[in-house]
Protein backbone atom coordinates (compact mmCIF):
# COMPACT_ATOMS: atom_id res chain seq x y z
CA UNK A 1 0.00 0.00 0.00
CA UNK A 2 1.17 3.37 -0.78
CA UNK A 3 0.59 6.52 1.03
CA UNK A 4 -2.43 8.69 -0.51
CA UNK A 5 0.29 11.84 -0.95
CA UNK A 6 3.03 9.09 -2.69
CA UNK A 7 2.16 7.96 -6.67
CA UNK A 8 2.38 4.68 -6.99
CA UNK A 9 6.01 5.07 -8.82
CA UNK A 10 7.59 6.86 -6.11
CA UNK A 11 10.00 4.41 -3.92
CA UNK A 12 10.32 6.61 -0.33
CA UNK A 13 12.80 6.67 1.43
CA UNK A 14 12.98 4.11 3.94
CA UNK A 15 16.12 5.52 5.94
CA UNK A 16 13.59 8.63 6.91
CA UNK A 17 11.35 7.93 10.48
CA UNK A 18 10.12 11.14 10.15
CA UNK A 19 8.04 9.71 6.96
CA UNK A 20 7.26 6.75 8.34
CA UNK A 21 5.00 4.85 5.40
CA UNK A 22 4.91 1.79 3.63
CA UNK A 23 7.94 1.13 1.14
CA UNK A 24 6.35 0.21 -2.84
CA UNK A 25 7.80 -2.52 -3.68
CA UNK A 26 11.26 -3.63 -4.51
CA UNK A 27 10.32 -3.87 -8.34
CA UNK A 28 8.86 -0.35 -9.01
CA UNK A 29 11.65 2.26 -9.66
CA UNK A 30 11.18 5.61 -9.89
CA UNK A 31 12.17 7.70 -13.16
CA UNK A 32 14.91 9.74 -12.67
CA UNK A 33 12.72 12.87 -13.54
CA UNK A 34 10.72 11.95 -10.30
CA UNK A 35 14.23 11.56 -8.56
CA UNK A 36 15.02 14.57 -9.10
CA UNK A 37 12.10 16.25 -7.81
CA UNK A 38 12.44 14.37 -4.97
CA UNK A 39 15.65 13.71 -3.11
CA UNK A 40 16.33 11.68 0.01
CA UNK A 41 15.98 13.51 3.65
CA UNK A 42 19.18 13.05 5.16
CA UNK A 43 18.18 12.86 9.04
CA UNK A 44 20.82 13.69 11.36
CA UNK A 45 21.64 10.80 13.92
CA UNK A 46 23.87 10.46 16.75
CA UNK A 47 25.29 13.92 16.39
CA UNK A 48 23.80 17.74 16.11
CA UNK A 49 24.53 19.93 13.85
CA UNK A 50 27.06 22.80 15.75
CA UNK A 51 25.85 25.94 14.33
CA UNK A 52 22.09 26.17 13.76
CA UNK A 53 20.09 24.82 10.54
CA UNK A 54 19.04 26.94 7.59
CA UNK A 55 15.37 25.92 6.98
CA UNK A 56 15.33 27.49 3.85
CA UNK A 57 12.00 25.73 2.24
CA UNK A 58 8.80 28.08 2.85
CA UNK A 59 6.53 25.22 3.31
CA UNK A 60 5.69 22.03 5.18
CA UNK A 61 4.12 18.58 4.17
CA UNK A 62 2.03 16.88 6.74
CA UNK A 63 1.21 13.02 7.10
CA UNK A 64 -2.40 13.73 7.86
CA UNK A 65 -5.35 16.12 7.23
CA UNK A 66 -5.73 16.42 10.43
CA UNK A 67 -2.64 17.42 11.51
CA UNK A 68 -2.21 20.18 8.53
CA UNK A 69 -5.10 21.50 9.88
CA UNK A 70 -4.17 21.88 13.26
CA UNK A 71 -1.37 23.82 11.71
CA UNK A 72 -3.34 26.66 10.90
CA UNK A 73 -4.15 27.25 14.55
CA UNK A 74 -1.29 26.58 16.12
CA UNK A 75 1.22 29.20 16.62
CA UNK A 76 3.85 26.73 17.42
CA UNK A 77 3.03 24.53 14.27
CA UNK A 78 5.19 25.00 10.91
CA UNK A 79 3.26 25.01 8.11
CA UNK A 80 4.35 28.24 5.96
CA UNK A 81 7.00 30.55 5.92
CA UNK A 82 5.08 33.87 6.50
CA UNK A 83 3.30 31.79 9.67
CA UNK A 84 6.59 30.43 11.07
CA UNK A 85 9.84 28.70 10.41
CA UNK A 86 11.89 26.58 12.92
CA UNK A 87 15.31 28.86 12.04
CA UNK A 88 13.31 31.96 12.25
CA UNK A 89 11.76 30.56 15.26
CA UNK A 90 15.36 30.10 17.04
CA UNK A 91 15.71 33.51 16.43
CA UNK A 92 13.06 34.29 17.87
CA UNK A 93 13.28 32.50 20.93
CA UNK A 94 17.05 33.70 21.48
CA UNK A 95 16.58 37.61 21.05
CA UNK A 96 13.09 36.70 24.14
CA UNK A 97 15.90 34.58 25.93
CA UNK A 98 18.38 37.47 25.68
CA UNK A 99 15.49 40.13 26.77
CA UNK A 100 13.91 38.24 29.33
CA UNK A 101 10.39 37.89 27.30
CA UNK A 102 8.43 34.73 27.23
CA UNK A 103 8.01 34.99 23.09
CA UNK A 104 9.65 37.29 20.47
CA UNK A 105 8.35 37.72 16.71
CA UNK A 106 10.67 38.18 13.69
CA UNK A 107 10.07 40.85 11.15
CA UNK A 108 11.36 41.48 7.99
CA UNK A 109 12.54 44.82 8.97
CA UNK A 110 12.68 47.01 12.01
CA UNK A 111 10.10 48.84 10.37
CA UNK A 112 8.02 45.48 10.55
CA UNK A 113 8.03 45.01 13.90
CA UNK A 114 7.06 48.80 14.78
CA UNK A 115 4.37 48.99 12.70
CA UNK A 116 3.71 45.55 13.85
CA UNK A 117 2.97 46.82 16.71
CA UNK A 118 1.84 50.09 16.54
CA UNK A 119 -0.86 48.57 13.85
CA UNK A 120 -2.16 45.67 16.29
CA UNK A 121 -2.98 47.89 19.33
CA UNK A 122 -3.86 51.04 18.17
CA UNK A 123 -7.19 51.50 16.45
CA UNK A 124 -9.43 54.32 15.28
CA UNK A 125 -8.95 57.48 18.21
CA UNK A 126 -6.67 55.71 20.09
CA UNK A 127 -4.13 57.66 21.84
CA UNK A 128 -0.62 57.38 22.35
CA UNK A 129 1.84 59.14 24.78
CA UNK A 130 5.77 58.76 22.39
CA UNK A 131 8.94 60.64 23.29
CA UNK A 132 9.36 63.85 21.16
CA UNK A 133 13.01 62.57 19.91
CA UNK A 134 11.94 59.09 17.91
CA UNK A 135 13.80 57.33 14.87
CA UNK A 136 12.47 59.17 12.08
CA UNK A 137 10.56 55.96 10.52
CA UNK A 138 8.41 55.47 14.06
CA UNK A 139 7.81 59.18 13.69
CA UNK A 140 6.13 58.94 9.85
CA UNK A 141 4.12 56.30 11.23
CA UNK A 142 2.91 57.69 13.93
CA UNK A 143 2.30 61.34 11.77
CA UNK A 144 0.16 58.88 9.15
CA UNK A 145 -1.93 57.28 11.66
CA UNK A 146 -2.70 60.47 12.84
CA UNK A 147 -4.20 61.53 9.27
CA UNK A 148 -5.35 58.11 8.44
CA UNK A 149 -7.07 56.84 11.95
CA UNK A 150 -7.23 59.91 13.83
CA UNK A 151 -4.67 58.38 16.20
CA UNK A 152 -3.72 61.23 18.65
CA UNK A 153 -0.28 61.51 19.83
CA UNK A 154 0.79 63.49 22.32
CA UNK A 155 4.99 63.85 22.63
CA UNK A 156 6.50 64.16 25.86
CA UNK A 157 10.54 64.50 26.90
CA UNK A 158 10.49 61.14 28.21
CA UNK A 159 12.50 61.90 31.28
CA UNK A 160 9.92 63.43 33.59
CA UNK A 161 6.72 61.05 35.24
CA UNK A 162 4.68 63.60 35.73
CA UNK A 163 4.53 64.94 32.42
CA UNK A 164 3.91 61.44 31.19
CA UNK A 165 0.96 61.42 33.88
CA UNK A 166 -0.41 64.68 33.16
CA UNK A 167 -0.52 63.78 28.87
CA UNK A 168 -2.35 60.10 29.74
CA UNK A 169 -6.06 60.03 28.76
CA UNK A 170 -9.01 57.26 29.30
CA UNK A 171 -8.43 56.25 25.48
CA UNK A 172 -4.39 55.90 25.85
CA UNK A 173 -3.48 52.68 24.51
CA UNK A 174 0.68 52.78 24.20
CA UNK A 175 3.67 54.73 25.78
CA UNK A 176 6.17 54.61 23.18
CA UNK A 177 10.08 55.46 24.06
CA UNK A 178 13.74 54.11 23.36
CA UNK A 179 16.19 53.46 25.42
CA UNK A 180 18.73 55.31 23.82
CA UNK A 181 17.02 58.24 21.44
CA UNK A 182 17.82 58.30 18.03
CA UNK A 183 20.43 60.29 17.62
CA UNK A 184 20.07 62.42 20.75
CA UNK A 185 21.55 59.99 22.93
CA UNK A 186 18.76 61.20 25.45
CA UNK A 187 18.21 58.50 27.96
CA UNK A 188 14.87 57.46 29.18
CA UNK A 189 13.77 56.72 32.39
CA UNK A 190 12.22 53.07 32.02
CA UNK A 191 11.03 52.83 35.65
CA UNK A 192 9.89 55.91 36.03
CA UNK A 193 8.01 56.32 33.18
CA UNK A 194 6.96 52.54 33.05
CA UNK A 195 5.23 52.65 36.39
CA UNK A 196 3.25 55.78 35.42
CA UNK A 197 2.00 53.92 32.57
CA UNK A 198 1.21 50.49 34.12
CA UNK A 199 -0.94 52.69 37.14
CA UNK A 200 -2.93 53.29 34.65
CA UNK A 201 -3.53 50.10 32.90
CA UNK A 202 -1.30 51.43 29.61
CA UNK A 203 1.04 49.20 27.71
CA UNK A 204 4.79 50.46 27.31
CA UNK A 205 6.80 49.78 24.03
CA UNK A 206 10.53 50.30 24.08
CA UNK A 207 12.51 50.77 21.03
CA UNK A 208 15.62 48.72 22.68
CA UNK A 209 17.83 49.21 19.30
CA UNK A 210 20.54 51.66 20.46
CA UNK A 211 21.36 50.19 24.00
CA UNK A 212 21.27 45.79 22.67
CA UNK A 213 19.96 43.38 25.36
CA UNK A 214 23.26 43.54 26.69
CA UNK A 215 23.10 46.89 28.04
CA UNK A 216 19.65 47.27 29.21
CA UNK A 217 16.53 45.14 28.93
CA UNK A 218 13.57 47.33 29.22
CA UNK A 219 11.06 44.28 30.36
CA UNK A 220 12.96 44.36 33.48
CA UNK A 221 12.40 47.86 34.09
CA UNK A 222 8.24 47.67 33.32
CA UNK A 223 8.36 47.62 29.68
CA UNK A 224 5.53 44.78 27.93
CA UNK A 225 7.18 44.71 24.42
CA UNK A 226 10.64 45.57 22.92
CA UNK A 227 11.43 46.12 19.79
CA UNK A 228 14.96 46.11 17.79
CA UNK A 229 15.71 46.92 14.31
CA UNK A 230 17.70 43.34 14.12
CA UNK A 231 19.63 45.43 11.40
CA UNK A 232 21.99 46.57 13.71
CA UNK A 233 23.66 45.37 16.90
CA UNK A 234 22.11 42.59 16.84
CA UNK A 235 23.46 41.04 13.28
CA UNK A 236 26.26 44.03 13.22
CA UNK A 237 27.56 43.08 9.96
CA UNK A 238 25.61 45.33 7.16
CA UNK A 239 24.42 42.14 5.42
CA UNK A 240 21.25 41.59 6.87
CA UNK A 241 17.41 43.47 6.99
CA UNK A 242 15.70 42.61 10.06
CA UNK A 243 13.29 43.40 13.01
CA UNK A 244 12.33 41.73 16.30
CA UNK A 245 9.62 42.05 18.39
CA UNK A 246 9.74 40.71 22.06
CA UNK A 247 6.90 40.62 24.43
CA UNK A 248 6.84 40.22 28.54
CA UNK A 249 3.61 37.44 28.36
CA UNK A 250 2.21 35.18 25.56
CA UNK A 251 -1.16 37.31 25.93
CA UNK A 252 0.13 40.32 24.15
CA UNK A 253 2.56 38.52 22.17
CA UNK A 254 -0.82 36.63 20.73
CA UNK A 255 -2.29 39.58 20.40
CA UNK A 256 0.10 41.21 17.75
CA UNK A 257 1.09 37.69 16.38
CA UNK A 258 -2.05 37.60 14.75
CA UNK A 259 -2.17 40.69 13.19
CA UNK A 260 1.59 40.54 11.70
CA UNK A 261 0.72 36.95 10.18
CA UNK A 262 -1.88 38.64 7.90
CA UNK A 263 0.37 41.89 7.32
CA UNK A 264 3.23 39.97 5.83
CA UNK A 265 6.50 41.67 7.37
CA UNK A 266 7.58 37.94 8.21
CA UNK A 267 11.85 37.21 8.37
CA UNK A 268 13.08 35.55 5.43
CA UNK A 269 14.78 32.62 6.81
CA UNK A 270 18.62 33.15 5.92
CA UNK A 271 18.06 36.39 7.13
CA UNK A 272 17.13 35.13 10.38
CA UNK A 273 20.32 32.52 9.90
CA UNK A 274 22.71 35.76 9.53
CA UNK A 275 20.82 37.09 12.18
CA UNK A 276 21.62 34.26 14.40
CA UNK A 277 25.77 34.36 13.36
CA UNK A 278 25.93 37.53 14.61
CA UNK A 279 24.34 37.14 18.01
CA UNK A 280 27.45 35.14 18.77
CA UNK A 281 29.55 37.62 18.59
CA UNK A 282 27.00 40.44 20.22
CA UNK A 283 29.07 40.84 23.56
CA UNK A 284 32.39 41.05 21.59
CA UNK A 285 31.37 44.02 19.77
CA UNK A 286 28.91 45.80 21.82
CA UNK A 287 31.58 45.70 24.46
CA UNK A 288 34.34 46.96 21.98
CA UNK A 289 31.71 50.41 20.57
CA UNK A 290 31.36 51.33 24.18
CA UNK A 291 34.69 50.98 24.81
CA UNK A 292 35.48 53.31 21.66
CA UNK A 293 32.14 55.63 21.76
CA UNK A 294 33.25 56.74 25.65
CA UNK A 295 37.35 57.40 24.49
CA UNK A 296 36.21 59.12 21.60
CA UNK A 297 33.15 61.25 22.81
CA UNK A 298 35.65 62.66 25.40
CA UNK A 299 38.08 63.88 22.56
CA UNK A 300 35.09 65.59 20.85
CA UNK A 301 33.82 67.32 23.54
CA UNK A 302 37.68 69.04 23.46
CA UNK A 303 37.66 69.62 20.43
CA UNK A 304 36.73 73.36 18.87
CA UNK A 305 35.04 72.50 15.65
CA UNK A 306 32.20 70.77 18.35
CA UNK A 307 30.19 72.85 20.09
CA UNK A 308 28.58 69.75 22.00
CA UNK A 309 29.28 66.10 22.18
CA UNK A 310 26.81 63.53 23.24
CA UNK A 311 27.31 60.07 24.95
CA UNK A 312 25.50 59.35 27.91
CA UNK A 313 29.12 58.19 29.38
CA UNK A 314 30.27 61.90 29.84
CA UNK A 315 29.69 63.83 32.52
CA UNK A 316 27.90 66.67 30.70
CA UNK A 317 25.08 64.26 29.52
CA UNK A 318 21.91 65.55 31.07
CA UNK A 319 20.96 62.23 31.48
CA UNK A 320 24.01 60.57 33.14
CA UNK A 321 22.41 59.38 36.44
CA UNK A 322 19.62 57.55 34.93
CA UNK A 323 22.34 56.23 31.81
CA UNK A 324 24.37 55.04 34.88
CA UNK A 325 21.63 52.96 36.43
CA UNK A 326 20.29 51.75 33.24
CA UNK A 327 23.21 50.87 31.78
CA UNK A 328 26.02 49.99 33.81
CA UNK A 329 27.67 47.95 31.48
CA UNK A 330 27.97 50.89 29.47
CA UNK A 331 26.28 54.02 27.29
CA UNK A 332 26.09 52.35 23.82
CA UNK A 333 28.01 52.82 20.37
CA UNK A 334 26.62 56.01 18.96
CA UNK A 335 28.30 59.59 19.75
CA UNK A 336 26.46 62.12 17.78
CA UNK A 337 28.00 65.91 17.80
CA UNK A 338 26.48 69.51 17.28
CA UNK A 339 29.46 71.18 14.59
CA UNK A 340 29.38 75.32 14.82
CA UNK A 341 28.88 75.68 11.46
CA UNK A 342 25.46 73.92 10.69
CA UNK A 343 24.51 72.40 8.08
CA UNK A 344 27.33 73.54 5.77
CA UNK A 345 29.52 72.03 8.62
CA UNK A 346 27.89 68.94 8.77
CA UNK A 347 28.53 67.99 5.04
CA UNK A 348 31.99 69.25 5.40
CA UNK A 349 32.74 66.48 8.09
CA UNK A 350 30.78 63.62 6.92
CA UNK A 351 32.58 64.44 3.12
CA UNK A 352 35.65 64.77 4.97
CA UNK A 353 36.17 61.34 6.44
CA UNK A 354 38.63 58.65 5.17
CA UNK A 355 38.21 55.30 7.66
CA UNK A 356 33.96 55.81 8.81
CA UNK A 357 32.19 55.53 6.09
CA UNK A 358 29.60 57.96 5.06
CA UNK A 359 26.28 55.82 5.08
CA UNK A 360 22.89 55.27 7.25
CA UNK A 361 22.09 52.49 10.01
CA UNK A 362 24.27 51.68 12.80
CA UNK A 363 25.46 49.32 15.20
CA UNK A 364 28.05 47.67 12.63
CA UNK A 365 31.70 46.38 12.67
CA UNK A 366 32.59 49.89 10.76
CA UNK A 367 32.47 53.28 11.85
CA UNK A 368 29.38 55.19 10.06
CA UNK A 369 28.85 59.19 10.18
CA UNK A 370 25.53 60.85 8.87
CA UNK A 371 23.63 64.10 8.83
CA UNK A 372 20.30 62.82 10.59
CA UNK A 373 18.60 66.18 9.68
CA UNK A 374 18.76 65.40 6.12
CA UNK A 375 18.68 61.30 6.55
CA UNK A 376 17.53 59.90 9.41
CA UNK A 377 14.71 62.20 10.33
CA UNK A 378 14.22 63.59 7.13
CA UNK A 379 10.25 63.19 7.85
CA UNK A 380 10.78 66.02 10.67
CA UNK A 381 10.17 69.52 9.50
CA UNK A 382 12.28 72.10 11.32
CA UNK A 383 10.10 72.49 14.47
CA UNK A 384 9.96 69.27 15.07
CA UNK A 385 13.69 69.07 14.47
CA UNK A 386 13.99 71.46 17.42
CA UNK A 387 11.81 69.53 19.55
CA UNK A 388 13.89 66.88 19.10
CA UNK A 389 16.97 68.03 19.71
CA UNK A 390 18.24 67.68 16.29
CA UNK A 391 20.05 70.85 14.64
CA UNK A 392 21.35 71.60 11.54
CA UNK A 393 24.70 70.96 12.37
CA UNK A 394 23.73 67.56 14.11
CA UNK A 395 25.87 64.16 12.95
CA UNK A 396 25.53 61.06 14.42
CA UNK A 397 28.89 58.44 14.61
CA UNK A 398 27.96 55.07 14.44
CA UNK A 399 31.13 53.77 15.97
CA UNK A 400 32.46 50.52 15.23
CA UNK A 401 35.21 48.36 16.53
CA UNK A 402 38.14 49.69 14.85
CA UNK A 403 41.12 50.75 16.91
CA UNK A 404 40.11 53.65 18.58
CA UNK A 405 43.50 55.51 17.89
CA UNK A 406 42.67 54.73 13.93
CA UNK A 407 39.40 56.32 14.65
CA UNK A 408 40.23 59.13 16.64
CA UNK A 409 42.75 60.05 13.64
CA UNK A 410 40.26 60.06 11.18
CA UNK A 411 37.76 62.15 12.86
CA UNK A 412 40.33 64.81 14.02
CA UNK A 413 41.51 65.27 10.29
CA UNK A 414 37.43 65.88 9.14
CA UNK A 415 37.16 68.07 12.25
CA UNK A 416 39.89 70.02 11.34
CA UNK A 417 38.90 70.56 7.39
CA UNK A 418 35.56 72.03 9.06
CA UNK A 419 37.44 74.46 11.04
CA UNK A 420 39.72 75.11 7.51
CA UNK A 421 36.73 75.59 5.82
CA UNK A 422 35.25 78.24 8.26
CA UNK A 423 38.46 80.42 8.38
Amino acid sequence: MTHPDTPPSIHPDPRSPAHPRPETPPSIHPHPDTLAVHPPHVEVTGSRPLGVPLHQGHVFAFDSADALAEGFTSPDAFLYARLGNPTVRTLEDAVARLEGGASGLSFASGMGAVNAVLLSLLGSGAHVVAQTCLYGGTYAVLTDLAARWGVHVTYVSGTDPEEVRAALRPETRLLYLETIANPTTRVSDLPALAAVAAEAGVPVAVDNTFASPLLCRPLDHGADVVIHSATKYLAGHADVLGGVAVFKDRELYGRVRRHAVEQGASTDPFAAWLTLRGLQTLSLRVERQCANAAGLAARLAAHPAVAAARHPSLASHPDREVAARLLPAGGGGVVSIDLAGGRDAGRTFVEAVRLASLSVSLGDVKTLVMHPASTSHHQLDAAALAAAGIGAGTVRISVGIEHVEDLWADLEQALDRVMEKAD
